[in-house]
C-alpha cells in the first residue's frame, strides 16, 4: 500500500516539470479529483499538500514510534480534539480548517505509535476519503481493500488474541444448543403432537455466515451430546457476500464436520444479493435457528431492517439470536456518528494493547486490515442521514424486535457463566471484572437478564440476546 502511494505522489512531482498546456489539462483532470472545490485551484493544492504530509507519515510508521503516555504532556486529548476539530470543519463545509487541521493531524499520529495514535490515523484517513469522490486515484489509493488473504489473516489474529469474537459466538452457540435441547427433550418425551419435535435435527439460517468461524464449536457441542446409534443433524444455510467466499466457508466446515462420525452435517451457500429469506424452506421436524450476529447494524436503513425482521418471523422460528456492536444514543447527525465511532474503536485498539506488543506485526495487520478498514468504510459514505451507518443501543434492538412480534428470551444461568469464563480463559494479559467494575474486559447481564454485553473498561463493545416469536403467526 505504502509502495502504491509513493509512486501516485512521484507522478504528481513529475507531472508539473512538462509544458504549460499539457499542466491545464492535468489540473483539470486533478481538479475533478476533489469535492467543493474552488475553480481558482486553491484547495487542489492544499489537498496535494495534506496527501503528501499522511506519506511522510506511513514512511515514519514503518519505524517503531515511542509516544509519550497521554497523561504526561496531553497528546492524546490534543489529537482528540484535531480529530473533533477536523470532523466539525467537513459537517459545516469549512475545508480550510478541515484540511489544516487534518494535516497536522497526519504529523503527530503514527500506526506504530500509541493506541490513541493508531486510531486516529485512521480515522484521519476516513475523513480525508470523504474530501475526495470515488473517480480519484486518492480516494481509491486511502480507500484500497486488503487482498482476501490478509483480511482473511487478519480476522483469524484478532480471533485468537482478544475475547471480542469468541465472545460473541460462543454466546451464541449456547442459545442455540439450549434452543434445540429443548425441542429434543419434547422428542425424547414422546410429545409427537407437538410442534416442536425436532427429531435430532438442526437448521441454523446465518445471514452474513462470513468464515464460518463461528460453528466448528457448535459442531463440537452437539457431537459431544450424541451418540452413534442417535446421530444428530446439522444444516446450515449461510449467506454471504461473494461465491468464491461462500465455497471457501463450506470446504472449511464440510471438512471440519467430517472428524465427528455421529454428527451429519450440511451446508447450503446463498448469495445475500440474489435471495433472501424467502427463499428459505423449513423442513418438518426440525429445530429453525436465525442467527443475526454482527448483520442488522450493517443493513443501516431501518425499512431494509423491518423487511428483514418480517421475513424472520414468517419462517416462526425457534429461536433468533441478536447480537450487535452497542452504540450510544441514536446519532442524527454525521459529527454525532463520528462520535460514537470514534469512542467505539478507540476502545477496540486499546484493548491490543494489553495483548500485542506496539512491534507486533500481528497487531499492526489486525488494525490495518481488519479494524481500519472498518472505520474508512464507516466513514466514507454519502450524506444521506436515513442510510448511513451507525451503532444502536440495545434499548433500541429491544423496541424493534418487540414491534415486529418477537418478545425476548430469558438467558440461562449456564449462557452467563460459560460468557465469563470465556473472558477468564481468554484474557490471560489484563484484569477481567465481572459486573460493571472499572478495568479490562467485563462481561454483565442486561435487560433483567435477557441480554449479555462484553464492555472494555466503560465503554459497551458487544451485546448478545435471544428472541421468539410472541404469539401466533
Amino acid at each position: 500500500m505504502e509502495d502504491l502511494e509513493e509512486d501516485s505522489l512521484l507522478s504528481f512531482g513529475l507531472a508539473i516539470m512538462i509544458d504549460s498546456g499539457r499542466e491545464r489539462k492535468l489540473k483539470r483532470k486533478r481538479r475533478q479529483s476533489f469535492k467543493s472545490l474552488d475553480i481558482n485551484g486553491v484547495y487542489e493544492g492544499k489537498m496535494f499538500n495534506l496527501l503528501e504530509t499522511r506519506e511522510m507519515m506511513l514512511k515514519k510508521g514503518n519505524k517503531r514510534r515511542e509516544a509519550a503516555p497521554i497523561g504526561e504532556d496531553g497528546q492524546g486529548l490534543h489529537l482528540i480534539h484535531l480529530l473533533l476539530m477536523s470532523a466539525t470543519s467537513l459537517e459545516e463545509m469549512k475545508l480550510d480548517s478541515a484540511i489544516e487541521n487534518l494535516r497536522e493531524l497526519y504529523k503527530n499520529v503514527s500506526l506504530n505509535g500509541d493506541s490513541v495514535q493508531r486510531v486516529a490515523a485512521y480515522f484521519a484517513d476516513g475523513l480525508v476519503a470523504r474530501l475526495l469522490t470515488h473517480r480519484s486515484p486518492f480516494h481509491e489509493m486511502i480507500m484500497k481493500e486488503p487482498t482476501p488473504e490478509d483480511e482473511f489473516l487478519s480476522y483469524i489474529e484478532l480471533y485468537k488474541v482478544s475475547p471480542y469474537y469468541q465472545f460473541a459466538h460462543f454466546t451464541a452457540n449456547q442459545m442455540i444448543l439450549e434452543a434445540f435441547e429443548r425441542e429434543e427433550n419434547d422428542n425424547n418425551n414422546n410429545n409427537n403432537n407437538n410442534n416442536n419435535n425436532n427429531n435430532n435435527a438442526l437448521h441454523v439460517v446465518d445471514l452474513d455466515v462470513g468464515y464460518g468461524f463461528q460453528w466448528p464449536s457448535l459442531m463440537q457441542s452437539l457431537s459431544d451430546k450424541a451418540t452413534n446409534g442417535n446421530r444428530v443433524s446439522l444444516r446450515i444455510t449461510g449467506f454471504g457476500k461473494t461465491l468464491e467466499e461462500l465455497e471457501e466457508t463450506k470446504a472449511r466446515l464440510v471438512g471440519f464436520a467430517k472428524t465427528f462420525r455421529n454428527l451429519c452435517f450440511e451446508f447450503q451457500g446463498i448469495l445475500r444479493s440474489k435471495f433472501g429469506l424467502k427463499s428459505i424452506r423449513k423442513r418438518n421436524n426440525e429445530t429453525l435457528v436465525v442467527n443475526l450476529v454482527f448483520y442488522l447494524n450493517s443493513l443501516y436503513h431501518f425499512k431494509r431492517i423491518s423487511d428483514l425482521l418480517r421475513s424472520t418471523r414468517m419462517l416462526n422460528p425457534s429461536i433468533i439470536v441478536l447480537i450487535e456492536q452497542e452504540g450510544g444514543s441514536s446519532p442524527r447527525t454525521f459529527l454525532s456518528r463520528f462520535i460514537e465511532f470514534l469512542h467505539y474503536y478507540a476502545a477496540m485498539f486499546d484493548t491490543l494493547d494489553d495483548f500485542l506488543p506496539l512491534d507486533s506485526p500481528q497487531r499492526l495487520q489486525i488494525e490495518k486490515n481488519h479494524l481500519g478498514k472498518e472505520i474508512k468504510r464507516l466513514m466514507d459514505f454519502d450524506n444521506d442521514e436515513s442510510n448511513s451507518p451507525h451503532f444502536e443501543r440495545m434499548e433500541t434492538w429491544k423496541g424493534r424486535m418487540e414491534g415486529h412480534g418477537f418478545e425476548g428470551l430469558s438467558l440461562s444461568s449456564k449462557t452467563i457463566i460459560q460468557a465469563k469464563l470465556l473472558l477468564k480463559i481468554n484474557s490471560p494479559y489484563c484484569p477481567i471484572q465481572y459486573g460493571g467494575e472499572n478495568g479490562g474486559f467485563t462481561a454483565f447481564e442486561r435487560e433483567e437478564g435477557n441480554a449479555i454485553s462484553l464492555a472494555w473498561q466503560e465503554k459497551c463493545l458487544i451485546t448478545a440476546s435471544a428472541w421468539q416469536c410472541a404469539g401466533g403467526i
